[in-house]
C-alpha cells in the first residue's frame, strides 16, 4: 500500500511546527473515526469498515475522509462533499466548493474556498452560513467548535461538562470566544483539545477517563489548560487523545492507554480516535489499528 500524499497544512504554524500536519479527528484528511466507523484515504480511494472489519474500497476521487455514527463521508476532487450511508448506496452531494469539512452530532461543517465557515443539519435544508475567516473546525457530541485566521477558538452548545473552557457551564445562543492562539481543534464526548502555536496541546471538559490526562481528571476541567507539549497533529476519541509529535512518535492518553501520555508507535503522519480504537498511517504507507491499549495490527485494504 503506497502511501498517499494529501496532508493538510493548518494555517498559522509558520515556522513554530516544520513539517506537514496531520488534521484528524471524525474527518481528517487522511484518516477518520468516530464511534465504531472509521475511513481510510489511500491513493484518492476512500475505504471503510466498522469496529474490527477489513476496509473495503468505496469511492475514488477523493481527497478527504470523514465519518459521523451512521454514515461516511468524503470530499470529492472536484470540490463537492458527499455522503452515503453503506458500501454500495449511491452518494448524496451536500454541498459544493468546498476545501474542508466536519461531521459529528450535529450535522456538518463546511469551509469553502473563501474560507466561509458553512453548517448543515439532517435533511434536505440548505446549509447555514456560521463565521468568516475560518481554517479549522470540528463538531463534538453536543458542543461545536471554529478556529480562525487570528487564532481565536469559538464555542456553541452543551457547556454543563466545562466545554467551553471559559468557565461557563451554562449554553451560549451564538458562538462566543473562549481561548487564543489556537490553530486546530477536536472534540468528542464531552470533551475538547486544541492545538496551541507553540505546539502545545491544551483541553477542556470532561475527564472522568482520562482524555485531557490529569487535568480535571475525575470529574472535569471547566478552563482550558495545558495537557501535552511539541505536538504538530491531534485526535481525541470518547476516553482518550492522541497526538503526533514533531518527529514523528505518536503519544496517547485515557482509557485503556492510562492517564499520563505514553509513547506508542513512531514514523506516524497521520491517525484518527473513535470510541475504543485508534487509526494510524505510518511513513512507509501502512495503515494500522489499535483496539483498545492493546498493541497495533495492520489493516489489509479489499
Amino acid at each position: 500500500m503506497r502511501r498517499h500524499a494529501v496532508i493538510r497544512w493548518v494555517a498559522g504554524l509558520g515556522a513554530l511546527l516544520v513539517g506537514a500536519v496531520a488534521v484528524a479527528d471524525g474527518s481528517g484528511r487522511e484518516l477518520a473515526s468516530y464511534y465504531d466507523r472509521h475511513m481510510a484515504l489511500v491513493d484518492g480511494a476512500a475505504y471503510g469498515w466498522v469496529g474490527r472489519g477489513a476496509p473495503q474500497r468505496m469511492r475514488t476521487g477523493i481527497v478527504a475522509v470523514g465519518v459521523s455514527r451512521d454514515a461516511y463521508f468524503a470530499l470529492h476532487e472536484d470540490g463537492s462533499l458527499i455522503t452515503w450511508a453503506g458500501p454500495n448506496d449511491p452518494a448524496t452531494t451536500l454541498m459544493r466548493g468546498v476545501s474542508s469539512f466536519a461531521v459529528g452530532q450535529s450535522g456538518w461543517f463546511a469551509i469553502d474556498r473563501d474560507d466561509v465557515l458553512w453548517h448543515g443539519g439532517a435533511g434536505s435544508s440548505a446549509p447555514r452560513r456560521v463565521a468568516d475567516a475560518v481554517i479549522a473546525a470540528s463538531i463534538g457530541d453536543g458542543t461545536d467548535y471554529y478556529v480562525t485566521r487570528d487564532g481565536v477558538l469559538n464555542a456553541k452548545g452543551q457547556a454543563h461538562r466545562g466545554q467551553y473552557g471559559d468557565g461557563r457551564l451554562a449554553a451560549t445562543a451564538d458562538f462566543v470566544p473562549t481561548a487564543r492562539d489556537a490553530v486546530a481543534v477536536k472534540a468528542h464526548t464531552g470533551h475538547a483539545i486544541h492545538l496551541r502555536r507553540d505546539g502545545v496541546v491544551m483541553g477542556t471538559g470532561g475527564n472522568r477517563f482520562g482524555p485531557l490526562s490529569s487535568h480535571g481528571l475525575g470529574d472535569k476541567a471547566d478552563r482550558w489548560g495545558s495537557v501535552f507539549d511539541g505536538a504538530r497533529a491531534i485526535a481525541t476519541g470518547s476516553r482518550h487523545s492522541v497526538a503526533i509529535r514533531g518527529d514523528g512518535s505518536l503519544w496517547a492518553w485515557g482509557g485503556p492507554f492510562g492517564i499520563e501520555p505514553r509513547r506508542v508507535m513512531d514514523d506516524v503522519v497521520g491517525v484518527a480516535a473513535g470510541d475504543t480504537a485508534t487509526i494510524a498511517l505510518t511513513r512507509d504507507g501502512a495503515l494500522w489499528q489499535f483496539d483498545g491499549g492493546a498493541a497495533p495490527r495492520r489493516l489489509a485494504l479489499r
